[in-house]
């Protein structure tokens, strides 16, 4: 090849690498745009669906919002119109699960209808509707009402209580005795004292000096917290009551086992004739029966019943009139006795007229039982209004005790309004002791309670009011200070100088009312 070929060849392939270089670079600098363009498309696909299921989202979540919403507005709406198949009594059903239970238990020191009852009744009637404790509930302040509800229940069974006379006496004296030697005595825990030692020895043997647990402060945490808000988290009222039932539920349960491994020869309290019944085949009873049916007895035996005497006695001391009558009518009975030495016999108890007055009008006044529930099994019609099957009712005695229409001056300290009234069982305008057929069991015991204390009193001592005295019902009838007396011989009262031996501190706030 000559050198001028040569050359020419080697210009062409210069000319054709430099020809390739550029298409390459050209193809890279397409390929490049073309990446980047559709990086782009895919990002804006990307967003576009991102948009798009967030709008989705959205919606979803509005959705259920709206759902959630509805749905609460919907359950609000039924809270305050409960299902009925007639008309529901007029009334509120306040928050929802709360209800009115704040305003229920608010502490009041009126003596009167309870502020809760009283302005729900101008409001909406004598029968209305509300919710306590995330519950629905009828309140009845009718009379007719309260009538019905009992007389639909159970029959009475009462028992015999002349045998217990004498030692309900021997009690209440010794007691009284114990007090006179002490400064002074806060008669309401004294007396609640006196009260279920008495009780817990006859029903099942009970003796506080040798025990080694203390069986009443388990039944005092139980009552503290007893109309209290169901929530049992420790430290709450209604916690401490769960515990202390708890805790005496288990004391019986092992004095019951007790007695079951060492029995008496001789039938003497009630855990004799349990054991006796869970012996036979065809009984109904069974321990756990047994064990409530005891635990509701002292109860019920004790609490009540001090907090009438000590309101009585608070009674008395500021009505001076109705303690003389009273203390008349017991130096009668003294007088007519062949032997002073003698106790109380059963005809010197039932001729204590003016004292079941006193006792009657303490029930009255007192209203220790705010409410008495009952629960209603089916539809009930009263009048134009329909109580459904479901719901609790609760009798409110304070509305009828102390109604204007039915008793005059309501407010006032005044047995003779029942001197021609019928003083046994219960009636449409007094339900202290419950009504119906289902009487509260307990009533002629704590009658006989009261009136031996009250002729152990009045017979034998004077005295006067030291301190305390206030009384708060939240909504049960407390005294939240206590009511402090101070108890003399009536002999000895001269030999104190006429005044009470007390510091110069009680001495300011003593009152000076000798009964």
């Amino acid at each position: 090849m000559t050198r001028g070929q040569t050359r020419f060849s080697v210009s062409c392939a210069s000319v054709l690498q430099d020809l390739t270089n550029s298409i390459m670079s050209a193809s890279k600098i397409a390929y490049n745009a073309t990446l980047r363009q559709n990086y782009y498309l895919i990002c804006l696909q990307y967003e576009y669906h991102y948009r798009l299921l967030q709008g989705k989202m959205w919606s979803v979540c509005v959705c259920i919002a709206a759902l959630v919403a509805l749905g609460f507005v919907h359950w609000v709406y039924r809270w305050n119109n409960p299902r009925c198949n007639g008309n529901l009594p007029p009334g509120s059903m306040g928050f929802p699960i709360l209800g009115e239970t704040l305003k229920f238990f608010a502490p009041n020191s009126s003596s009167d209808i309870p502020p809760f009852v009283k302005e729900r009744m101008k409001r909406h009637g004598p029968v209305f509707r509300t919710s306590l404790v995330g519950r629905p509930v009828i309140v009845s302040a009718n009379s007719d009402l309260n009538y019905y509800i009992f007389q639909q229940e159970g029959r009475l069974f009462q028992s015999c209580l002349r045998k217990m006379l004498t030692e309900v006496e021997q009690a209440a004296t010794r007691s009284l005795d114990m007090w006179s030697r002490q400064e002074t005595v806060e008669l309401k825990d004294a007396s609640a004292a006196m009260i279920f030692d008495l009780t817990a020895k006859k029903l099942i043997s009970y003796d506080p000096e040798k025990s080694s647990d203390n069986l009443r402060e388990s039944f005092v945490a139980f009552i503290k917290g007893l109309i209290s808000f169901p929530l049992n988290i420790p430290g709450t009222a209604y916690h401490k009551c769960l515990q202390g039932r708890k805790k005496a539920m288990t004391m019986l349960e092992n004095m019951l086992e007790e007695r079951r491994r060492r029995p008496n020869k001789v039938q003497r309290d009630f855990y004799d004739y349990v054991l006796e019944e869970l012996q036979k085949k065809d009984t109904v009873l069974t321990e756990a029966v047994a064990l409530d049916l005891m635990f509701v007895l002292l109860f019920a035996s004790f609490e009540t019943t001090s907090l009438a005497i000590t309101f009585a006695i608070k009674m008395l001391a500021e009505n001076p009139h109705v303690l003389k009558e009273l203390t008349e009518e017991h130096d009668a009975i003294l007088r007519k006795r062949e032997d002073s030495e003698l106790g109380l016999t059963w005809k010197e108890y039932k001729s204590m007229k003016f004292t079941f007055q006193v006792i009657n009008e303490t029930a009255r006044l007192a209203n220790i039982v705010p409410g008495i529930f009952r629960k209603t099994l089916k539809d009930i019609k009263y009048k134009e209004h329909t109580i459904p099957a479901g719901w609790a009712v609760m009798v409110c005695p304070p509305a009828v005790h102390l109604n204007p229409s039915t008793y005059k001056d309501p407010l006032q300290f005044n047995p003779w309004r029942w001197e021609e009234s019928e003083l046994k069982g219960a009636s449409k305008n007094f339900m202290a002791f419950g009504g119906g057929m289902r009487f509260c069991v307990g009533t002629d015991f704590t009658k006989v309670q009261m009136a031996v204390f009250l002729h152990c009193l009045v017979t034998k001592y004077r005295w006067v009011l030291m301190r305390g005295g206030d009384i708060v019902r939240t909504p049960g009838l407390q005294f939240p200070n206590g009511l402090h007396i101070q108890i003399s011989e009536k002999y000895k009262i001269r030999a104190r100088g006429g005044k009470n031996q007390s510091s110069s501190r009680e001495d300011k706030e003593a009152k000076h009312m000798y009964c």
